[in-house]
């Protein structure tokens, strides 16, 4: 029979021997980490039972047997199960902080997470930010930032699954924000009544029907409902659009997050006067509207009503 061979027994050279094996299966990336060097940095980490926060130290630690027996398994399933490395640890981390993670929610990746840690400026002024509201939290990862980031806020943060709030539950607890971070089932503005926000962040499903279905099998497997938004992926979109401007204070904003999907917002909503964010560290898709921008189009779905 022939033996399996373990990787080797330092820290660095076994993520350059994970890495190397992962970039050869030419996966998919994306989900926490964006190259092989680091989901292989992410799974060594893990395989062995040290904190993130342990590099670069740690490159130079010896890794004990047991824990060069896990990573050839873990390597092994990011291969063959296609699956991402962030639901193979079990964690991830979204603007600065960590979070849990399993196939119940999406893998934490938004841009929006580099607004958080300026903390929206220059469009808000963050002592004033008292009330905020997440569209479609999965994880909770916006929500917890977004509080971590407004101490003096109470954040809304919404799902309509119920999986996905199980996990956001979890995180909340993690960070100790039960009293901050209020969690509720619903879709969109469902479940929070008339309240009104001076912040609605949303990272939605915005991928159309056919495309999820061409995905990479990475994204196969995160639920689905977090992903697919209708034929041409702004059912969601056109639910928070309709309801932000009555839930919205005056000089409050709206950010949604509709990556690849943002052409066909703009073509669908030409009077709106869309700002389309830039990132220092990569990502797009992102716009945002303030409240007074959003009322014209509100007073004009009245008045067709009327």
């Amino acid at each position: 029979m022939k033996s399996t061979r373990l990787p080797p027994a330092r820290t660095d050279a076994a993520i350059r021997w994970a890495a190397t094996r992962l970039k050869r299966a030419r996966l998919a990336y994306g989900h926490g980490t964006d190259n092989p060097h680091d989901d292989a940095a992410a799974l060594v980490f893990h395989a062995a039972g040290w904190a993130h926060a342990a590099a670069p130290a740690a490159y130079r630690w010896p890794l004990p047997a047991a824990a060069r027996a896990a990573l050839a398994g873990l390597v092994a399933r990011r291969i063959t199960e296609r699956m991402p490395s962030a639901y193979l640890t079990g964690r991830t981390w979204f603007a600065g902080h960590e979070m849990r993670i399993d196939p119940r929610a999406l893998v934490p990746r938004s841009p929006i997470a580099e607004l958080i840690t300026h903390r929206f400026r220059p469009f808000l002024e963050p002592p004033l930010v008292r009330r905020i509201l997440d569209i479609g939290t999965g994880s909770g990862c916006i929500a917890i930032a977004c509080a971590l980031a407004f101490p003096r806020a109470v954040v809304d943060a919404v799902d309509i699954s119920a999986a996905a709030l199980e996990v956001a539950h979890e995180n909340v607890r993690a960070h100790r924000l039960a009293r901050r971070v209020r969690l509720a089932r619903g879709s969109v503005y469902r479940s929070v009544g008339a309240a009104r926000y001076d912040l609605i962040v949303s990272n939605p499903p915005y991928v159309p029907r056919a495309e999820v279905l061409a995905l990479p099998a990475e994204y196969g497997h995160e639920p689905r409902i977090g992903l697919e938004a209708g034929e041409d992926g702004l059912k969601v979109v056109r639910a928070i659009l309709r309801g932000a401007a009555r839930h919205l204070r005056p000089g409050g904003i709206l950010v949604v997050e509709v990556g690849d999907s943002a052409a066909a917002v703009a073509a669908a909503w030409p009077r709106l006067p869309f700002l389309w964010l830039d990132f220092e560290h990569g990502g797009g898709g992102v716009f945002l509207l303030s409240r007074e921008q959003l009322a014209p189009r509100a007073r004009r779905a009245r008045s067709r009503r009327r």
